[in-house]
């Protein structure tokens, strides 16, 4: 009788026990039908800005050349109208000459002469004429004056001086000179003073470069003992 191999043990089955689900942390949040509207509404908005903002991008880099370039056009016109047209010039140590109605030379000269717009106009600074007289000559100074080379007529204005080669000294406030008929003429108070003594009035004529001086107004005169 042939020996007989011994069965495989047997293996009872166990019961399992019921899987365990473990709660989620933290409750789900489900939008509202107002928020989902938001959402949409917000979606919707962005599919016709990004496109949008896309094609404007791209127009500003095309014509970013042509902003630049009529720029530049614009400054290089600013600068020919200045260059051509300038509001004033400046000059500085002027010089102006000519020569009366008997042919003697007179010279206007200043610190500083400033020319606008009408070139027979000048604004001058420290201004100082000079007129030659067949025997002698007359010094006028001020602080400011304008000069009319049409008219050849001279304002003075501020401390303005009148030098008389005879040895005689004006001072006033304003004189208007004309240079051609070698006159000049004011109606600010005036002090005098030369080899006939001291002399205050309310103006002055001065004719043929200083050989006349009228004075004007109300005067006051204290006249030296040899006069």
């Amino acid at each position: 009788m042939k020996n007989r191999a011994p069965d495989a043990p047997v293996i009872a089955a166990v019961p399992r026990a019921p899987r365990r689900i473990t709660p989620p942390s933290r409750e789900r949040w489900s939008p509202s039908a107002a928020q989902m509207a938001r959402r949409r509404a917000v979606l919707t908005l962005l599919k016709w800005l990004v496109p949008g903002a896309g094609v404007a991008l791209l127009l500003v880099i095309a014509i970013w050349p042509e902003l630049e370039g009529a720029e530049e056009r614009a400054r290089v016109s600013f600068r020919r109208v200045a260059e051509t047209a300038p509001e004033a010039v400046r000059i500085v140590a002027p010089r102006y000459q000519g020569v009366d109605e008997q042919n003697r030379p007179y010279t206007v000269t200043a610190a500083v002469a400033i020319q606008g717009q009408n070139q027979d106009l000048v604004d001058l600074s420290a201004p100082r004429a000079d007129l030659l007289m067949t025997d002698g000559w007359v010094l006028l100074e001020s602080r400011e004056g304008r000069l009319d080379k049409a008219r050849n007529h001279l304002d003075l204005r501020g401390e303005v001086t009148l030098w008389h080669d005879g040895g005689n000294l004006l001072v006033t406030e304003e004189a208007s000179i004309e240079l051609k008929e070698g006159a000049a003429s004011g109606d600010k108070p005036v002090a005098a003073q030369g080899p006939f003594g001291t002399l205050i009035s309310e103006g002055f004529r001065l004719y043929d470069k200083g050989a006349v001086v009228v004075f004007t107004g109300r005067a006051r005169a204290m006249l030296e003992g040899r006069q």
